[in-house]
């Protein structure tokens, strides 16, 4: 094993080239500021899992002219729906509304290895970033002037120096583990499945949007659309063996249930994941932070984590900059902290476990009383922009940049 020892104290370090590591790292190139990017795995990740932009998130996007980008290779969904699995429509929302408090007001349905594509494209020129592979971080050591990685890669384990260090490296972050920094929350006991079909559902479910999420007290779903393909998204029972989740037939009877077939569907991908709510302790331990999946997972089901995750990102590079530049001072990075936890467990974590109560909810009366109410609020103009503003994180970011 070869030992290598590098040093650039000026320089940010970041683990974890997704989509929030590589949006920070875009940020400090562009401003000046030296910064590398450390991936574990040997290139750019290409998973299903996050594929919706929120309206601030692409309003954001737009200022680094990435959002360009990802609109030609995804779909402006604009109405959200909220169904009912054998009653059909129960609510429509039109993000129209938010015209006037967002130059996007509709959702992006693009997944979230197109973004750190055009990023990494993006890093390529600027003379001031790195990206690393096979490269990851496994500890961190740090004193009042620096911070110290080790890195580990296929020719040995390497140590790199700089004045900050991001954790952007996922829910499993060893940054976080390195920081001993407790991951508080809970994992819920079913897991989710996603099949991604070809299969065109509008042409069969009337009215479809999409973007719908499907109540129902034995198997609720999601269905999103995205280029070329839906991805429907089940709960499973927590008896069921992965093997078993995974195979055809279960598959088949699940798709089957929600739009009979003749012929059966054909798969293009299948995911099963383990779902959490958890928040970090702390984000950020000296000269080191969380951001993104590191800092807070939640369920997927209304597409914030992601952008939760962004948003965490230009928070804190906004203010690592400030200092870079001498425009402040290092105490003022525990704003970083003040502003985003208490938004991914009031909006962020709050917000999904409220969406997957409503899909689930069993209970006749309650399930009336619910539903009733997303009719009242979606026929009401007002009533509807306040319940888009809080469900597109606009909300969310006006709340952050309320706390000092």
């Amino acid at each position: 094993m070869s030992v290598a020892q590098r040093s650039d104290g000026g320089r940010v370090l970041i683990a974890g080239a997704g989509p929030v590591g590589m949006v920070a790292a875009l940020r400090f190139a562009l401003a000046g500021v030296p910064v590398t990017v450390f991936e574990r795995a040997p290139g750019l990740t290409e998973d299903l899992r996050a594929s919706t932009f929120h309206p601030p998130t692409l309003d954001m996007l737009a200022a680094f002219g990435l959002t360009e980008g990802l609109l030609a290779q995804g779909l402006v969904a604009r109405h959200t729906q909220f169904r009912d699995r054998r009653d059909g429509v129960v609510a429509e929302f039109d993000l129209e509304l938010l015209a006037g408090e967002t130059a996007h007001p509709y959702r992006l349905q693009c997944e979230q290895f197109k973004l750190t594509r055009l990023v990494r494209e993006r890093l390529q020129q600027l003379p001031h970033a790195q990206v690393r592979f096979d490269a990851g971080v496994e500890d961190v050591e740090q004193d009042g002037e620096r911070v110290t990685v080790g890195v580990r890669t296929p020719q040995g384990v390497e140590r790199h120096q700089g004045a900050w260090l991001i954790g952007a490296d996922g829910a499993w972050s060893r940054v976080r583990q390195a920081l001993g920094i407790e991951f508080e929350g809970y994992t819920y006991p079913e897991r989710f499945l996603v099949a991604s079909t070809a299969h065109d559902f509008a042409a069969h479910m009337p009215r479809l949007a999409l973007v719908n999420y499907v109540s129902d007290p034995d198997e609720w779903c999601v269905l999103l659309r995205v280029p070329g393909l839906w991805r429907v998204l089940f709960p499973t029972r927590p008896e069921e063996s992965d093997d078993e989740v995974l195979q055809d037939e279960p598959i088949q009877r699940r798709l089957q249930a929600l739009l009979p077939r003749p012929g059966g569907y054909v798969t293009e991908h299948r995911t099963l994941y383990r779902v959490h709510q958890r928040v970090a302790q702390r984000y950020r331990k000296g000269r080191a932070f969380l951001c993104g999946d590191a800092a807070h997972i939640n369920n997927p089901l209304g597409g914030m984590g992601m952008n939760g995750g962004l948003h965490d990102a230009l928070n804190l590079a906004e203010k690592l900059i400030a200092v870079h530049r001498g425009e402040a001072d290092a105490a003022s990075l525990d704003r970083y902290e003040r502003q985003r936890r208490p938004i991914a467990i009031q909006y962020i974590n709050a917000g999904t476990a409220r969406n997957k109560q409503l899909l689930e909810e069993r209970d006749p009366q309650v399930r009336a009383q619910a539903q009733d109410e997303l009719r009242r609020t979606a026929e009401d103009p007002s009533a509807a922009r306040a319940f888009l503003r809080r469900t597109s994180m606009i909300d969310a970011l006006a709340a952050a940049a309320a706390l000092s």
